[in-house]
């Protein structure tokens, strides 16, 4: 299987298809925040659109990880931004996560099979891992300068 292929192919219908005139991202936030009452918690009082820019921001940076494998400076800041010491989300709100994202996109991608879902739970894997590895960490691991700017946008 050509991971990279059979993601990019799916997340295209994906983002193509409209659910009862909702968009991917609408329907996976809807979801994810109907599922937990921690997670609603969470979001309290945020602006979602703004906050559905920055996920759209952060799945680029997700999915660069899984292609480049190298983290870079955003993703290291949203990092430390979601640790222990900040938003607080605990490691185990990355899998709830994923399970929300996967449910949306057997909503979503119309030919979404075992495959398609593999090809998403590989792409993912890595930037859960990395948000969960940084969850007890003050900076990002190999830039312990980065917290000062941590918080730059």
């Amino acid at each position: 299987m050509d991971i990279v292929r059979v993601f990019d192919a799916s997340y295209a219908r994906a983002l193509a298809h409209e659910v009862e005139g909702q968009g991917f991202f609408d329907a996976f936030y809807r979801r994810f925040l109907e599922g937990s009452t921690e997670v609603a918690e969470k979001f309290r009082g945020i602006d979602m659109d703004r906050q559905q820019a920055m996920l759209k921001k952060s799945f680029y940076h997700l999915i660069s990880l899984y292609a480049a494998s190298h983290d870079g400076d955003y993703l290291a800041r949203v990092a430390i931004r979601h640790n222990r010491a900040h938003l607080d989300i605990r490691p185990a709100l990355y899998d709830r996560w994923l399970e929300a994202m996967m449910a949306t996109l057997r909503e979503y991608d119309p030919e979404c099979g075992d495959e398609e879902e593999l090809a998403w739970r590989l792409v993912m894997a890595p930037g859960i891992a990395y948000m969960k590895f940084h969850y007890d960490r003050e900076a990002p691991v190999g830039d312990r300068d980065a917290e000062d700017d941590a918080f730059d946008g």
